[in-house]
């Protein structure tokens, strides 16, 4: 397995909008892509910093992991992603060393792409998402509106 970059960083909060503010307002940074992904009951922003992103996460809904996560341990640093080639094999790979997986197979993510989700327990009590962007797209975020 391959890990080709941080692919983005991200941070759980309450208030979408206001958080955005801050990160444009306050550090500059340009809004890339926008998304609200029902089926997972999150809105989600990215903001590019060099060839990683900042994702803001907020929940639409109070049964969301979004929203749970907050009300465990409040708003501020969520997960930390790395892009692979091969999800499956990374997958695989991570579980022959003893990795437990919190996604055994892959599941759709932000736009288009596909991720898996490591358990803390196993990863330094960090959660570790995977991703693996479609062929033939760019490194963005934003490539694809359709999730």
């Amino acid at each position: 397995m391959r890990l080709k970059r941080v692919e983005h960083v991200a941070i759980a909060v309450k208030d979408l909008e206001a958080a955005k503010r801050v990160f444009e307002d306050v550090l500059g940074l340009a809004l890339e892509h926008e998304e609200e992904i029902p089926r997972y009951q999150t809105k989600l922003a990215f903001y590019p910093v060099g060839e990683t992103y900042l994702e803001l996460l907020q929940a639409t809904s109070e049964a969301s992991e979004t929203a749970q996560w907050i009300a465990e341990r409040g708003e501020g640093f969520y997960h930390l992603c790395f892009e692979v080639d091969d999800l499956e094999g990374a997958l695989a790979e991570l579980k022959a060393k003893g990795v437990r997986l919190l996604d055994e197979q892959p599941r759709r993510g932000h736009a288009n792409t596909r991720i898996a989700f490591l358990d803390p327990d196993s990863t330094a009590n960090v959660l570790v998402e995977l991703v693996e962007i479609p062929s033939g797209h760019g490194a963005a975020p934003g490539y694809s509106q359709t999730a």
